[in-house]
Formats: C-alpha cells, sequence, structure tokens
C-alpha cells in the first residue's frame, strides 16, 4: 500500500504542476471554448493556474515524506473532491460543459476516495510497524 500510494501521490503531484504551469502560460488558452472570453478571464485562469502550481507541489511534497502524511493526502484529496463538487454544481446550474470536463469531474469524483482508503491503509501499516518497532505488539 505504500509504494502505491507513493506513487500515485508523486504522479498526481507532477500531474497538477504541469497542468497548472499550462494555464499559467497560456491563460484563456489552455480553456477549450474560452478563447473569447476577454482579459478579466485570462487573468483568473493564471492565477488559478499558480494556485494548481502549489497544489501540485503540496502533493510531491507529501510523496517525498516517509511515511506520507496520511492526513495531509486526506486534505490534499478532499480539495480534489471539493474541485469535482464545484464542477456538479456547475453542471446543475449551466449545463453540460466541454466534453472533457466531463472526463475531468469523472477523474476528481473516482481519485480522492482511493487516496483516502490508501492513506487509512498505510497510516494502519505505519502504526503497526511502529507498534512492533517498541516492542508493544508482537509480529505476526
Amino acid at each position: 500500500m505504500a509504494r502505491t500510494l507513493k506513487w500515485l501521490t508523486l504522479v498526481m503531484g507532477i500531474a497538477c504542476v504541469a497542468i497548472g504551469v499550462v494555464h499559467l502560460a497560456l491563460g484563456i488558452d489552455s480553456v477549450p471554448g474560452e478563447g473569447s472570453a476577454g482579459a478579466t478571464v485570462d487573468s483568473r485562469e493564471r492565477f488559478y493556474g499558480a494556485i494548481f502550481l502549489g497544489y501540485g507541489l503540496a502533493w510531491i511534497w507529501a510523496a517525498r515524506q516517509s511515511p506520507i502524511p496520511a492526513r495531509a493526502v486526506r486534505w490534499l484529496a478532499g480539495v480534489f473532491l471539493l474541485g469535482a463538487a464545484g464542477r456538479m454544481v456547475s453542471l446543475l446550474i449551466h449545463g453540460q460543459p466541454q466534453w472533457f470536463q466531463l472526463v475531468l469531474t469523472a477523474v476528481e469524483v473516482v481519485l480522492p476516495p482511493l487516496f483516502f482508503l490508501l492513506a487509512a491503509a498505510d497510516e494502519k501499516a505505519t502504526a503497526r510497524r511502529e507498534a512492533v518497532g517498541r516492542g508493544t505488539v508482537a509480529a505476526g
């Protein structure tokens, strides 16, 4: 579990950094259908790109810890799930977006529970290893 959590957390971080860099660099040109949105939306898009880049760096930081901090993974995955909730609210209010946004929504709904599950399993395994190391639990 620890290895899976580490690599999935690292991949998540790298993907978020890459997405953030693209949005920061390209602004509205990075979003299908936004090309004519104007300076205000471009400014917002580049700001959110920088925030997403930082979010990706937080994932990478978590992946580089040993053991991976389950609390950090839960928070980061929770933020990702909150993004999915925002997309679903938009879907309900404004209707169906461009098809790729629906794919992103699905990813944002599926990944957080996986991170929650892996973080919990890794946290339990780490606690067990530490208990065995202290001699408070019999190895088995």
